[in-house]
């Protein structure tokens, strides 16, 4: 009988295994853990973003927009599986500083769970999707991304219109990210021509 056949017949088995601590056999080494992989940095998305001029805190294992002090924080750039969600993330944060009452002065007063906080979402997220287009950069849903969706869906569903605000608001937010662009630009532009 083979042992698939007695197990399904009502007989256990019983394997044994000795485990011991790598200390305690002799010659043996532990392997070292693998490298991280290195995350290629996009110059052109790295220009675009410092040029938004909005301070950015880098570290810690969470990514956030705090209002109250203008400051986008988010995890080290090596932290992200890849260089297009580190900068998909750190657009979608921009997009919520744009709402600033010194920017777009959008309502940031939402809590997790209500309506404000998921239209808000909603348009960061539109945001973060036209500006990783406009960058080139594809970018694939993030593990989080079920929370928000689910919170995107109750508004939808109370407010037919609230798409088309979404966007309207988003495209908005890329077009000061844009204008911000240009503005860094002509600066430079000032600044070489000064040099001369």
């Amino acid at each position: 009988m083979t042992k698939v056949a007695a197990l399904s017949a009502g007989a256990s088995s019983r394997a044994g295994n000795t485990v011991f601590n790598a200390s305690q056999v002799d010659g043996f080494a532990v392997a070292a853990p693998p490298e991280p992989p290195v995350v290629e940095r996009n110059m052109g998305a790295e220009r675009f973003l410092d040029a938004l001029d909005i301070t950015t805190v880098f570290g810690g294992d969470r990514a956030f927009y705090r209002p109250s002090t203008d400051t986008i924080h988010l995890p080290r750039f090596e932290i992200f599986r890849d260089a297009t969600s580190a900068y998909a993330v750190r657009v979608h944060e921009s997009a919520h500083a744009t709402g600033a009452p010194h920017r777009l002065a959008r309502d940031l007063s939402g809590r997790f769970g209500s309506n404000a906080y998921a239209a808000e979402e909603l348009v960061a997220e539109l945001t973060a999707a036209f500006v990783c287009a406009y960058l080139g950069l594809s970018s694939e849903p993030r593990p989080d991304h079920a929370a928000y969706v689910a919170s995107w869906l109750k508004v939808l569903r109370g407010d037919k219109r609230a798409i088309f605000s979404a966007a309207a608001q988003a495209e908005r937010a890329a077009d000061w990210m844009h204008q911000r662009q240009l503005q860094s630009e002509k600066a430079a532009e000032v600044k070489d021509m000064q040099a001369v």
